[in-house]
């Protein structure tokens, strides 16, 4: 028998997960396994701001694939189109060799991009907080902002230096600001040029709450403790116009600023859009199989999937969170068997296990199963469950091991070399002019389809 071919798209969680499900599911002989993905780990994404903030290392959230994964063959690159009827997927490897990977059964799950509007400035001077690299490139630029601000004689100068502006309320937002700015205040007792009332830091968010989804209470206890820390929070604004030294809000405020970090949301990867697919808010319309209708043998999932929610019914959608990715790529596995071996298909249901939010150092808000918590109680929380969601054993050590060493040794604020002269933007990160037109698929997969 011809072993069936499965591809899957991405090496986030739900990527991943399903990989890691199928290798146990079948045998060598049933079917090849193939994952796309440009990076060869996966990023434990929520720990995110605290390699921001030197907490953690970049290694501590960098799960090896090599680790997970021990028949699936790793295709290092990004998909850059798809063609559902010739069934082929269009690769475009580290190397820009662009090569064509065919497939029997497709599993989509590329994740989401850093969402961004049509504000002047934004997309040249913005920095985000989505990748590895970017949280790496971010701390060196905090800290030359520190190293830059000390140096200077200018008043007008490090005034802007040393003024910080997260843009976005939520988890990535918040979380970024706090941990960040427990950075720039222990770093002022380092620079002895510095007024430490001088550093700045700055949420502002569109929406009229910080983190709606933790509800009233934890949200307020999330916002006490920012304001009590000196970061000012400033909802219902959003930006107006980004420039090299100065970010303008919608209410008229002019400030001082050479540091906006962009957290304002995500979208679906730019691939949902190389399908021809329907769309529902952005992400690849599927049905509670996780099978997108009318593409043979395509499944799709995780922050690129409107992958319907079960438990809330009334036409919700899974939020775009890691315990739903994972969840999703176990699923997805299942139901890749189920169509291999023409058993039913099961639907994806799971109730929201809760949130944490992790402020740094001593503060944290969080919601496990329900039960409102703040303070030590919600950072042990927020931790634990970090340290069982992490997949290697490796990968909880280091974690812990960075955790203990942070709060007995603390930082150096040391910058690592990222910086580069010229600033890196969204794109030069996140890669998002990097994909195919429809036209541009068709005519490189027109041989390949059926007549």
């Amino acid at each position: 028998m011809t072993r069936a071919r499965i591809l899957i798209v991405g090496g986030g969680f739900a990527g991943v997960e399903c990989a890691r499900r199928l290798e146990r599911a079948l045998s060598p002989g049933e079917a090849r396994i193939a994952l796309v993905a440009p990076f060869s780990y996966q990023l434990y994404l929520p720990l995110l701001p605290q390699v921001a903030s030197g907490v953690l290392t970049p290694q501590s959230v960098a799960v090896s694939l090599r680790r997970e994964l021990h028949h699936t063959r790793v295709i290092p690159g990004g998909s850059i189109g798809i063609d559902t009827k010739a069934k082929v997927c269009v690769v475009r490897k580290i190397t820009d060799e662009i090569v064509d990977e065919p497939y029997d059964h497709l599993v989509l799950a590329p994740g989401s991009v850093t969402r961004t509007f049509d504000i002047p400035g934004l997309t040249e001077h913005a920095r985000g907080m989505k990748t590895l690299a970017e949280a790496a490139y971010l701390r060196d630029h905090v800290i030359a902002q520190l190293d830059l601000a000390d140096a200077a004689t200018d008043p007008a100068e490090r005034a802007s230096r040393l003024r910080f502006i997260v843009v976005g309320g939520g988890y990535a937002g918040t979380e970024t600001a706090a941990c960040l700015q427990l950075v720039t205040t222990a770093a002022a007792r380092r620079y002895p040029r510095l007024d430490p009332r001088l550093i700045k830091w700055h949420i502002v968010d569109v929406a009229p709450k910080l983190m709606p989804e933790l509800g009233d209470r934890l949200g307020t206890d999330a916002l006490r403790v920012l304001r009590q820390r000196g970061i000012e929070v400033s909802l219902g604004v959003s930006v107006a116009k980004v420039e090299p030294e100065l970010v303008t809000l919608t209410d008229g405020r002019a400030l001082p600023c050479r540091t906006l970090v962009w957290t304002a949301g995500v979208a679906a990867s730019p691939l949902v859009a190389t399908l021809g697919a329907e769309t529902v808010r952005g992400r690849l319309a599927v049905t509670s199989h996780l099978t997108v209708p009318g593409a043979d043998g395509v499944f799709a999932l995780g922050d690129a999937a409107g992958v319907p929610d079960l438990a809330k019914g009334d036409g919700a959608l899974c939020p775009p969170t890691a315990q739903h990715a994972q969840r999703q790529g176990r699923t997805a596995a299942a139901n890749v068997v189920a169509a291999l071996r023409g058993t039913p298909p099961r639907p994806y249901v799971h109730k929201d296990l809760g949130l944490v939010v992790d402020l740094g150092g001593k503060d944290a808000v969080s919601r496990p199963l329900g039960l409102q918590l703040t303070g030590l109680p919600a950072q042990a929380v927020a931790r634990g469950y970090h340290l069982m969601a992490l997949r290697t054993n490796v990968a909880k050590v280091r974690t812990l091991t960075n955790w203990i060493l942070n709060a007995t040794a603390g930082d150096d604020f040391v910058r690592t070399g990222f910086q580069r002269r010229r600033p890196a933007t969204l794109r030069d990160f996140e890669y998002t002019d990097s994909y195919l037109t429809p036209d541009q698929i068709r005519a490189r997969t027109h041989a390949l389809r059926p007549r």
